[in-house]
């Protein structure tokens, strides 16, 4: 029938049998499970460790996801965060095995066997990059044109005058004569047993910067020249201007006295070195001179420089303040920052006719108060009368110099590491004002030499840091840190982002005894590295450097290469050295008497406190270097804070002006407090991830290993930049150069740290307004510096 839309629908249907459409049904389900199991995975890997992984802002800017996948490793190196190529035991034991007492006594003694003043020791920064090559590092040299003087002559006589005793047969007029009653012989003793004493290049005496003049004038016993020094002749009514004052090294920067001297109205200033600092080893103790023993051969004169540094205005070079000394910059007016009156450096053997012909004339140092007794020459037959001299006996001050433009040379080296946003710089200044300087410096070239030399020995068995290490051999640290301070202008945007930390020695050994100035980040890392280094004076076996040191860390103040780091660029730095005390032979300081034969006798037998010197050297580096979470302690920091605080707080409530006492302190107390809270929450979280890291992730656990790993990134970022925080941009008050609120050199010491410094320069100068103004200032960068914990 044919079908129309009436045809009825046909209900029997004849089927065949089924088909199978897969033979592998089992198999089909594997790969279905497979699949989905797979997909689902892949999922995961893209989407868990972006939640559980931190997101600082760091990680935000990075676009790339493929960093957190298992086969592509987000670490600086595979065996993160163990040590590449060798382990870390390893590492310590390569950097306590290599330096040896021989290879110390060698580069101590080429350094020291002639003259090397800045800006003319160009063959031994070429000899110092050659032996850093030697050894595997990148070295090159950094060349700066700075302005500086040399000595040309120089004359210091005492004179009696008589007034017109010779007429003019013209006028009728008389014309002063002038009797040499005594000419200073401004030079050291030749000594046959020190070769390098009588060496026909070696430096004359005179003082860095130094002013050029030629002044007649009588002359004023000035103590050490300190500030409350000077005050104290004022207030006694002692005439001061157009005299030349007469003072003793010590208690302050040199740079410092010419400069009182200076806006006191003087015309000249003579320094010398009163045996009253030698402590206990002087000749009327019953002690032997240099060469025959450890008292100071009378002969010895410190040279040194007289720029103003120290008292605020900046170190470096004078000309180019705040940027780096390069060819065809501009240059300023230096003598905003050195000496417009001349100054010459004398032996205490010179000063005995000085200061005897001042006996009778004017009060004695006995009749002021305490800072002014003690001098060590009585027994030589001096009074220490104030003065001035008589009216016809003078001092007749000479001082030719001759200031030039001429290079520096830093030697820089480099060990790249596998972060290189982390770096480290470990620096000592090779310039001397003497032919020798076994001593200042070159004990401290001694050691870094040997530190270089046994990190390449590690470089030698594979291994590889994990941050960058700059070597750095500075030149013209002796006028005012030049070398050290044009390079941290020139390369400061990079040193703001990636410096940890700075690491100095200056003079590495002159005696037995351990000593450190630290910002107190670095403590905690000053105490592990010497209980790692066995003493070489050990009264019972096994005695570290730790043990026979007292522990105190003293504040950062100025003198050395780490100045520019720390208080410029905000960089935590340490100064390490061995020195002596008043129970050991007298070091000659910037004498020719620092000399390798007095190194030999006296300073360091054997060269065993180089050696240990150069171990504790090399493993602090190396800890700030090797360790994952950087080695440093912010609760000491706080910790230190809380202490200056109190010290300004009591300054203030001892004032005598009820403008200054009435201020209350509290809101810095409370910030300072609230800094500590943060601190010690932060170094705990930085101890658990040590303790994270020790314990080790299962290699399956691959993002638990990644989110910490960019958790220790984090707390190290926040402790490289910790110390910035303390940075005020416009600098304390009329030297502006130095930036840290906490740290800096004293206004009127120098050499000793000043802590809080704008807020006790205002509290000393009964500004209240100006204490107000720094209690602000620094309460507001404390709460910064919180804020960057949190």
């Amino acid at each position: 029938m044919p079908s129309n839309e009436r045809t009825p629908l046909i209900t029997t249907v004849v089927v065949g049998t089924q088909r199978q459409r897969y033979t592998h049904s089992t198999l089909r389900r594997f790969c279905t499970i497979a699949l989905t199991c797979s997909f689902i995975i892949v999922l995961l890997l893209f989407l868990l460790p972006i939640n559980l992984l931190p997101s600082s802002q760091q990680h935000k800017d990075s676009n790339s996801l493929d960093k957190y996948l298992p086969w592509s490793s987000p670490y600086p190196h595979e065996s993160w965060p163990r040590s590449q190529g060798i382990s870390y035991e390893n590492l310590q034991q390569v950097l306590l095995q290599t330096p040896i007492e021989g290879k110390a006594r060698e580069w101590s003694q080429y350094y020291a066997a002639g003259p090397h003043l800045a800006g003319k020791n160009l063959s031994q920064a070429l000899w110092t990059r050659e032996r850093w090559q030697e050894w595997g590092i990148s070295a090159s040299i950094a060349t700066y044109d700075v302005y500086i003087n040399y000595p040309v002559g120089h004359r210091l006589a005492l004179l009696r005058r008589s007034l017109g005793a010779i007429l003019d047969p013209d006028t009728g007029d008389g014309e002063d004569v002038y009797e040499v009653k005594y000419e200073c012989k401004l030079e050291e003793d030749v000594l046959e047993e020190d070769s390098t004493t009588g060496l026909d290049n070696r430096v004359p005496t005179f003082h860095g910067y130094s002013a050029s003049g030629n002044v007649t004038a009588q002359y004023v016993y000035a103590n050490f020249g300190t500030y409350e020094d000077f005050e104290d002749l004022v207030k006694a009514n002692i005439s001061l201007e157009g005299k030349i004052a007469l003072v003793k090294y010590g208690h302050i920067f040199r740079g410092l006295k010419v400069k009182r001297a200076q806006e006191l109205g003087m015309v000249g200033t003579v320094m010398y070195t009163d045996p009253q600092e030698d402590g206990n080893i002087t000749e009327v103790n019953g002690y032997d001179t240099y060469p025959n023993g450890p008292a100071r051969n009378p002969s010895s004169v410190q040279r040194g420089s007289a720029q103003f540094l120290n008292a605020g205005l900046l170190p470096g070079d004078p000309t180019t303040p705040g940027y780096p000394s390069k060819p065809g910059v501009p240059r300023k007016d230096p003598s905003f920052s050195t000496p417009i009156i001349p100054s010459l450096p004398i032996s205490y053997q010179d000063a005995l006719s000085l200061l005897k012909a001042l006996n009778g004339h004017g009060p004695k140092a006995s009749a002021f108060n305490e800072y002014w007794q003690g001098g060590g020459l009585g027994y030589k037959g001096v009074e220490y009368n104030i003065g001035p001299s008589a009216g016809n006996v003078v001092l007749n001050l000479v001082n030719e110099q001759e200031y030039t433009i001429t290079p520096l040379w830093n030697v820089i080296g480099i060990i790249n590491g596998t972060i290189a946003e982390e770096v480290v710089v470990l620096g000592n200044h090779r310039d001397a004002w003497i032919a020798g300087g076994a001593g200042d410096p070159n004990s401290g070239s001694a050691a870094l030499n040997e530190v270089i030399r046994s990190f390449g020995a590690a470089l030698d068995q594979g291994w590889k840091p994990l941050r960058t290490i700059v070597f750095a051999s500075w030149d013209g640290e002796e006028y005012g840190l030049i070398g050290s301070t044009e390079w941290v202008e020139e390369y400061l945007p990079w040193l703001s982002h990636a410096a940890i930390a700075y690491v100095n020695v200056d003079v590495g050994t002159r005696g037995p005894r351990f000593s450190a100035s630290a910002s107190p980040l670095l403590n905690k890392a000053i105490y592990e590295a010497t209980s790692l280094v066995l003493s070489p004076n050990q009264t019972t076996p096994g005695q570290t450097v730790r043990d026979l040191w007292d522990g105190h860390v003293r504040t950062m103040g100025s003198g050395s290469d780490f100045t520019a780091f720390q208080d410029f660029a905000g960089i935590p730095s340490v100064d390490l050295g061995f020195g002596g005390s008043h129970n050991d032979p007298v070091y000659h300081y910037h004498s020719n008497y620092d000399s390798s034969h007095w190194m030999d006798k006296f300073g360091d037998p054997g060269f065993h406190y180089h050696i240990a010197m150069a171990k504790v050297f090399a493993l602090f580096a190396a800890s700030l270097v090797e360790s994952p979470i950087v080695g440093f302690n912010a609760t000491d920091y706080a910790l230190g804070l809380a202490t200056y605080l109190n010290s300004v707080i009591g300054l203030a409530s001892d004032s005598k002006h009820d403008s200054i006492r009435s201020i209350s302190f509290t809101p810095l107390t409370d910030a300072v407090a609230t800094l500590h809270t943060a601190t010690v929450a932060f170094d705990a979280r930085a101890e658990a991830l040590s303790q994270q890291i020790q314990q080790g992730v299962p290699w399956w656990k691959w993002w638990q290993k990644a989110k910490l790993y960019y958790e220790v990134q984090t707390v190290n970022a926040k402790y490289k930049y910790l110390e910035r925080q303390f940075l005020h941009p416009d600098g304390l008050d009329g030297r502006s150069w130095y930036k840290h609120v906490v740290f800096a050199p004293g206004l009127w010491t120098g050499y000793s740290g000043a802590t809080f410094p704008g807020l006790v320069e205002r509290v000393q100068a009964a500004d209240g307004e100006g204490v107000r103004r720094w209690r602000a200032i620094i309460e507001k960068i404390v709460k910064k510096a919180t804020e960057s914990l949190t």
